[in-house]
Parts: structure tokens; C-alpha cells; sequence
């Protein structure tokens, strides 16, 4: 069975071949300009606190961050939307992995700036059996260090594809969260993160697993 990074990897092989070379110049330049700016240094990090928050689920109901800890720790990952074919696999991939992470005491919860209706869509389509929470308006992904504005010059390049993202976060922005992976264990400190500007790169589940483990017998 192939890796996540392995299925994200020939995905992205793929489709780059179908995509122009301008175009893909514009994609690489911007990817670029994030590095620059060097997001993951701003970002929280392995051994601080996270920071409490609340949000809707895809049913409406609040989830806290406190509430969510006082029965398991959690691994929290942060997606730009349903819209996105590497989020779409990394989505999956984790619920492949989910019976796994939660032999081991844990809750999976994910993120993303979508409306409540998307994130139900995204829930569906891939059958997902673990909570989406809805960041409109991206507080939690600014709390987390972890929003940017997508670049102007990305934007006429994704509505070209049919990614329509102000309409998906539902406030005409085209803020998205970093993508990166969280784990908190229940005094509400990182034990792990996985922070990554290009968008072709997620947590492998296996890593997930393993530092779950190595923190059962801390």
C-alpha cells in the first residue's frame, strides 16, 4: 500500500503534466514567495501551548478546544477546503489511518475556512467518520499561525480551475491555513506539528501513529 507523501507525490506528476508551463511557473513562483516569507517560523510549534478556541462542527454543534481535550488527546489537522485534490487525499488518507489513531486514546479533529454545508459536502464524498470543524473567518488559523492570503496573481490561475474559494470560505476572502497537523495531548501542549507552505507536502499518517504511541509510554 502506497504512502500518503507516495500518493501525493504521482498525483502531483500528474496533473503537472496537464497543466501549462506558464502557468505552472506562476503555481512554483508563488509556492516560492511563501518560503520566503517563512510562515513556519511564525507558526506554533512543537512544546507551546495551544491556543483555546471554538468553532462549529458540519452539524452546527460548538467544539472547543478544552472540551475536546478533557476526554482524549487530539490530533488536529488544518486543510484549505474541499475544493483542494491534495487536501481531498490527505482527508482520506486519515480516515483510512482513523481506527489506528484512536487505538491509541486519541481523537482526530480537522480544520478548514469553509462554510458548515462545505465541510458536510467534503464529510460525505469521503465518508468521513471524524469531526470537521468550520473556521469561518479564519480566527483558529490565525491563533495557530497559520493564515495567508492567497497571492493575487494565484487567483485568476485557481478560479481557471473552478476553485471558487471566496464563495467556499462564505466572507469573499481568499485567506487558507498553512497546512499542518497538530497533536495536543490533554494539558493542551503540541507534542508534535507538521507545518509545510507547499501545498504538495501533509502528515503521513504512519508518522501520526507512531508519535501517538511514543507518547502512551512517556
Amino acid at each position: 500500500m502506497s504512502t500518503l507523501g507516495e500518493q501525493l507525490k504521482t498525483f502531483n506528476q500528474d496533473i503537472r503534466q496537464q497543466i501549462p508551463a506558464e502557468v505552472l511557473d506562476i503555481i512554483d513562483g508563488a509556492t516560492d514567495d511563501l518560503k520566503t516569507r517563512k510562515l513556519e517560523d511564525n507558526s506554533l510549534k512543537t512544546g507551546q501551548t495551544a491556543p483555546e478556541f471554538s468553532l462549529p462542527n458540519h452539524k452546527g454543534e460548538t467544539r472547543s478546544l478544552s472540551g475536546l481535550l478533557s476526554t482524549s488527546p487530539i490530533v488536529l489537522t488544518f486543510y484549505r477546503g474541499g475544493w483542494c485534490p491534495y487536501c481531498n487525499l490527505e482527508l482520506a488518507a486519515l480516515q483510512k489511518a482513523l481506527a489506528r489513531i484512536e487505538q491509541t486514546g486519541a481523537k482526530l479533529i480537522a480544520i478548514s475556512p469553509e462554510l458548515p454545508d462545505h465541510s458536510l459536502t467534503t464529510i460525505e464524498k469521503h465518508s468521513l467518520e471524524f469531526e470537521v470543524l468550520s473556521d469561518q473567518g479564519g480566527n483558529v488559523q490565525k491563533l495557530f499561525g497559520l493564515e495567508f492570503q492567497l497571492p493575487e496573481v494565484l487567483r485568476p490561475v485557481y478560479e481557471g480551475f473552478g476553485f471558487d474559494i471566496p464563495t467556499h470560505n462564505g466572507n469573499g476572502t481568499f485567506a487558507l491555513p498553512v497546512p499542518a497537523t497538530y497533536i495536543i495531548d490533554q494539558s493542551g501542549i503540541v507534542r508534535y506539528h507538521f507545518v509545510d507552505v507547499d501545498y504538495t507536502k501533509r502528515a503521513e499518517p504512519e508518522v501520526i501513529i507512531q508519535k501517538l504511541k511514543e507518547m502512551t509510554v512517556d
